[in-house]
């Protein structure tokens, strides 16, 4: 039986630093599902479909990695294609106790469910994507930030 993880996120766009949290996951399960998923709480700036393409492109190198869109609670997309375990990736104390209280609540909601917290290797802690869309917004190089090879659409503020 192999053991699959699911990669939430809004990955707008995905960077270096998750690929980061990718690569680790995958040295713990046999398989690592990435779900660009749609989140109300925040204002994208790629649409869904750029996002799954740019997080398709950056781990393209990457074996027993799939990518999807998903529009609905994170457990009951785990719940529909089996997955028992969820994977987020912390970047400093703060990130930690925001995912903390995600993987409480799931875990009340679906116990079955476990979450795995993962914390950015120190090279990528700098790296956030609403700092990717500033440096982009001001005409910067993002290529410290993202996957290398992997162009970003032009984004439109």
């Amino acid at each position: 039986m192999s053991r699959i993880a699911f990669f939430p996120g809004s990955f707008d766009p995905f960077t270096a630093g998750h690929k980061n949290i990718l690569i680790r996951a995958l040295t713990m399960f046999d398989e690592v599902v990435v779900g660009v998923g749609v989140n109300i709480g925040k204002k994208g700036h790629y649409t869904t479909e750029q996002k799954v393409e740019i997080a398709r492109a950056s781990v393209a190198d990457l074996k027993n990695v799939k990518v999807i869109a998903y529009d609905s609670l994170t457990i009951d997309c785990c719940r529909s294609m089996g997955i028992k375990h969820i994977v987020r990736g912390v970047r400093n104390m703060i990130d930690f106790e925001t995912e903390r209280s995600i993987a409480d609540a799931n875990r009340r909601i679906a116990p079955e469910i476990e979450t795995v917290i993962i914390p950015t290797s120190q090279e990528y802690a700098h790296i956030s994507s609403t700092a990717v869309r500033d440096i982009i917004r001001h005409g910067g190089d993002t290529s410290l930030f993202m996957v290398p090879g992997v162009e970003l659409p032009k984004l439109k503020f």
